[in-house]
């Protein structure tokens, strides 16, 4: 078997008996928790990125799909996606360090949802309760924006940004209607929020719900955008570039166990959100790869001496001194010594020979001939 194929089936072997939780037990937690496989290690990855950084005004909510096929009642399929089959997250990104904040799995219907509350508006104030009361704003796109989050949003002090379907009856009629000049803008306000429809084409009309703007402007260019469609393009894009960076540098492999699929995605953002507490911490600008390569560098030592401590405890020998050189000797060679006898029976010369492990010097061959 090649290197390769070594390699590729001692990591198998490896992964096949990586677990995450008591075995024994749970059947009984999964009846009430989908994800008890891996919960405890990802509810202290979370509980880490929450309390480890600062994330800045601005926040974006968006989903993650994690690519993987495995077996679980929780699989998604979602089309637009470039890999159509995965695990969900709802993820709340920082927009300028691109910060993974906070971080929920999808496990289909939760009986702990209040029934009147949408999910949409359930995620988002989830994932948004550690930095509420603080003045930040959320960008969010039309799956999760509506006026009812943006009243709950701005009763704790957090403004909201997102586009907004022309279908939920939140819109008023007027603003409704498709036929609009190019390059138009017409801008319904209630107390809590503005409503901006804008026409970047004949017949298009985009609808952003902003509760942090009281005033919009509109550029002096030929598009004339207005300050709510500018703004919505520049915060929008937190969550899709961290998703890009984390796929850029990856652990994930194939795996046919689902808590292991958590456990590459989880591997990935902690190594992100690692770079940013570096960079933050320290002052210094380091490029991502070379960050990546010393922390595997240091966790691969760590688990080497964690290895040689062990082996000191149970009296056996250090591996640093199992792999000394041993002091070079040379090799005795093996070669056969030939004897010319003579027998005074016969008359004649009979060739034996000898197997000898020592070398003879030049003088004993020629005295036994």
């Amino acid at each position: 078997m090649c290197g390769g194929g070594r390699a590729a089936k001692s990591r198998e072997l490896d992964f096949r008996h990586l677990r995450f939780d008591d075995r024994s037990t749970r059947s009984d937690r999964a009846k009430t928790d989908k994800f008890a496989a891996i919960s405890s290690v990802w509810g202290s990855f979370v509980t880490n990125c929450i309390t480890s950084y600062n994330p800045g005004l601005h926040i974006t909510v968006d989903e993650q799909l994690f690519p993987s096929k495995t077996r679980c009642c929780f699989l998604q399929y979602i089309a637009t996606k470039p890999d159509k089959f995965g695990i969900k997250f709802w993820v709340a990104c920082d927009l300028k360090s691109k910060y993974i904040c906070n971080v929920l799995p999808y496990l289909g219907k939760d009986p702990s949802r209040p029934s009147g509350q949408r999910l949409s508006e359930n995620v988002v104030m989830r994932l948004m309760e550690p930095f509420l009361d603080k003045g930040r704003n959320v960008t969010t796109d039309n799956f999760f924006t509506s006026l009812s989050l943006a009243h709950k949003l701005l009763s704790r002090k957090t403004t909201i940004l997102g586009t907004v379907n022309k279908i939920p009856r939140e819109i008023p009629q007027s603003a409704r209607h498709t036929d609009r000049n190019k390059f138009t803008t017409q801008v319904f306000s209630t107390t809590a929020a503005t409503l901006t429809a804008y026409a970047p084409k004949r017949k298009k009309t985009v609808y952003i719900l902003s509760s942090m703007h009281s005033v919009i402007q509109t550029e002096n260019t030929t598009k004339r955008k207005p300050n709510t469609i500018t703004l919505y393009n520049i915060t929008k894009c937190g969550v899709d570039v961290m998703d890009q960076m984390v796929r850029e540098y990856t652990v994930r492999t194939g795996t046919r166990c689902w808590p292991v699929a958590v456990f590459y995605n989880m591997i990935d953002m902690a190594a992100l959100n690692a770079h940013v507490l570096y960079q933050a911490c320290t002052g210094r600008q380091e490029r991502r790869v070379d960050f990546l390569v010393e922390l595997a560098r240091e966790l691969a030592l760590i688990c080497v001496r964690r290895r040689q401590e062990k082996n000191n405890c149970f009296g056996h020998n250090p591996p640093h001194l199992a792999l000394e050189k041993e002091p070079c000797v040379r090799r005795l060679r093996c070669f056969v010594l030939i004897r010319f006898c003579f027998f005074s029976g016969g008359g004649g010369a009979v060739w034996t020979s000898e197997a000898s492990g020592v070398p003879d010097s030049p003088s004993s061959v020629a005295s036994g001939l």
